[in-house]
Parts: structure tokens; C-alpha cells; sequence
């Protein structure tokens, strides 16, 4: 569960029902950065804070523009990260809440982000317990995180979570070529402390899968 949720950081504009104004596109800004700077740089025991004051600001975004894809997704990925960060059992409901909100996000607009609503939803599938205490299931997750690549085949974000599904399934040879591909994603601009952080929980996780493989 504290791994459940180092989910996107993706960008650009979509077609959903209401398209981003600029007003938005700050709104969006700042939720990301926020994230990013919570989930790489706080100490982990303040996280769970911090992430709950930034769920408040990511469910009034969903109130102000509830047909907006990006709210939706925003919302699943702090809602998650703020599980990840509390940990155990009692994360659970906020897991829930968060698959719904990217449940959401995939029926306004599965394209949003770059189908990152598609990537955050396999990664909880894939991290979450299965039957009988949690939704998780692999398949599903691979299914989901598919979809994600074909949208997005070289985002750092998709191809780590691909990465470390197939890693999940021991299938390492496959993972080595997926975030070696992770590795060498090209940088988002104003998503610099992401990719960052993003990149060291790639080098960590190959690491793993060479020592697996020599």
C-alpha cells in the first residue's frame, strides 16, 4: 500500500467536455507541482498532511468543473498518494474513492493527459490486495496500463508503472526494456522535480530486476 500511488504527472491539454482555460491550466499547474514536491521532497511523515490538505484543493477543482477530465484524474492521483502515505488497511476507503474518481476521468475523456487516468487506475489495480480485502487484479492492471501505452508509448510515467507491473510478474527481461525506455523518456517542461523523483524510483527498481537477471 505505501508504493500504491506515485501516480502522474502528465501535461497536456485535452478534448473533454470542458476544455482547459488558462484559469484551469494554473489550477492544474499548481495541484501538480504541489504533488510533486509532497511526494519527492517532504519527509515521509509529513506527507499524509500534506496530502490531505491537497485533496481538499483537488475535490473543490471537481465541484468547480465537474466535467473536466483533469479535475477527475488529479483528484484519483492525490486521493491515492494520500492512501500510499497513511498505509495499512485503513487506506483502503480512500483507494476506493480514488478508482472511482479515474473511473470518472476515463468516461469524460480517456485521452486526458495523455491517458494518464488509464496508467493511475492499472498501477492501483496492480498494488492494491485482491479479493477478498481490496479490488487488486493483475490482469486487469495490465490491461489498463496497455491501454495507457498506446496513448502515451514513451512517457516516463507509463512506462515505469508497465515496467514495474511486468516486474510484479517476474517477467524481468521484459521490465529491464521498459524502464531502461523509462530512463531515457524525454523531460516534461515544468515537471522538473517529478522526473526527477520519478527517475530515481527507475534507476531503484532496475537495479532490482539486473540483479534478478545476472
Amino acid at each position: 500500500m505505501n508504493k500504491v500511488l506515485a501516480c502522474l504527472l502528465l501535461g497536456a491539454l485535452s478534448q473533454s467536455v470542458w476544455a482547459l482555460d488558462n484559469a484551469d491550466q494554473q489550477r492544474l499547474n499548481e495541484i501538480q507541482q504541489n504533488w510533486a514536491h509532497i511526494q519527492y521532497e517532504l519527509p515521509k511523515p509529513k506527507r499524509e498532511d500534506a496530502f490531505a490538505q491537497l485533496a481538499v484543493r483537488t475535490s473543490t477543482f471537481t465541484r468547480d468543473r465537474p466535467a473536466l477530465a483533469e479535475a477527475w484524474i488529479w483528484s484519483g492521483i492525490v486521493t491515492s498518494s494520500w492512501a500510499g502515505a497513511q498505509g495499512g488497511l485503513g487506506a483502503l476507503s480512500k483507494v476506493k474513492v480514488a478508482k472511482a474518481d479515474l473511473e470518472k476521468a476515463l468516461i469524460l475523456d480517456p485521452n486526458a493527459l495523455q491517458g494518464s487516468a488509464y496508467t493511475s487506475l492499472g498501477a492501483l489495480y496492480d498494488q492494491v490486495p485482491g479479493w477478498p480485502i481490496g479490488f487488486g487484479d493483475a490482469d486487469r492492471a495490465e490491461q489498463l496500463l496497455k491501454q495507457a501505452l498506446q496513448i502515451n508509448p514513451d512517457g516516463i510515467d507509463s512506462l515505469y508503472f508497465w515496467g514495474d507491473h511486468l516486474y510484479r510478474q517476474k517477467r524481468y527481461a521484459e521490465a529491464r526494456v521498459a524502464l531502461q525506455k523509462a530512463l531515457n523518456a524525454p523531460p516534461r517542461q515544468g515537471r522538473e522535480s517529478a522526473d526527477a523523483g520519478r527517475r530515481k524510483e527507475i534507476a531503484a527498481l532496475l537495479a532490482d530486476v539486473n540483479k534478478r537477471l545476472d
